[in-house]
């Protein structure tokens, strides 16, 4: 029986915030680069990137982050609580969003409209949810954390079902259910071609 070795965290692992910090600022460039092209071909293709990183992303965090708020910090119930109740509202607003045609009039003021949640949210976890949280944690434990939030974006859905559970283990369970059937969905939709973390040929 072959068993895979796990990795261990170097002096130059990220912590958790840091990787969490990554992905908000890849979702603000998705996000940027709908707003600015003209072509609906490109724009197109950002907002299957933009879906399928901000899907993963929500469903790492409610995974692995906030079960660790609840363990870590006196009030962590409730800000695991406060910040899965944001999600939510993103998950409505994605998933509305994820099938909209560019050259829709409701385009632009759906994308506007989650852009603006999602903002709130991500001010307050940079700036309040994710400090605390890293005071609480030593080194060693953060970066651990930020390994086990990278994990699951490889088995968990790249769209929106916000009726699925937002809390473990019942979210992994309904997770691994849905993720094949996006996967395939993911084969026939066109990414950026810079953009290679799908993991799926960049179709022209």
């Amino acid at each position: 029986m072959h068993f895979t070795a796990r990795t261990e965290p170097t002096s130059s692992s990220p912590r958790v915030s840091e990787s969490i910090n990554r992905d908000h600022r890849e979702l603000e460039k998705y996000y940027n680069n709908m707003m600015v092209s003209k072509d609906l071909n490109t724009i197109k293709r950002w907002q299957n990137q933009f879906t399928w990183g901000l899907a993963r992303h929500s469903i790492a965090e409610e995974i692995v982050v906030y079960p660790a708020f609840e363990t870590h910090l006196s009030n962590g119930m409730e800000m695991a609580e406060k910040d899965r109740s944001q999600h939510q509202i993103v998950k409505e607003q994605l998933y509305t969003f994820q099938d909209l045609d560019p050259s829709s009039s409701e385009f632009m003021p759906t994308l506007q409209g989650m852009w603006a949640t999602l903002t709130d949210h991500i001010k307050e976890e940079e700036t309040e949810d994710l400090p605390a949280l890293e005071k609480a944690l030593d080194e060693s434990e953060s970066q651990d954390l930020a390994m086990s939030f990278s994990g699951p974006k490889h088995f968990v859905p790249t769209h929106s079902h916000p009726n699925a559970p937002n809390k473990p283990p019942y979210e992994t369970v309904a997770g691994m259910l849905a993720t094949p059937m996006d996967k395939m969905k993911d084969m026939f939709k066109k990414f950026p071609k810079e953009e290679k973390g799908t993991g799926s040929v960049m179709m022209s």
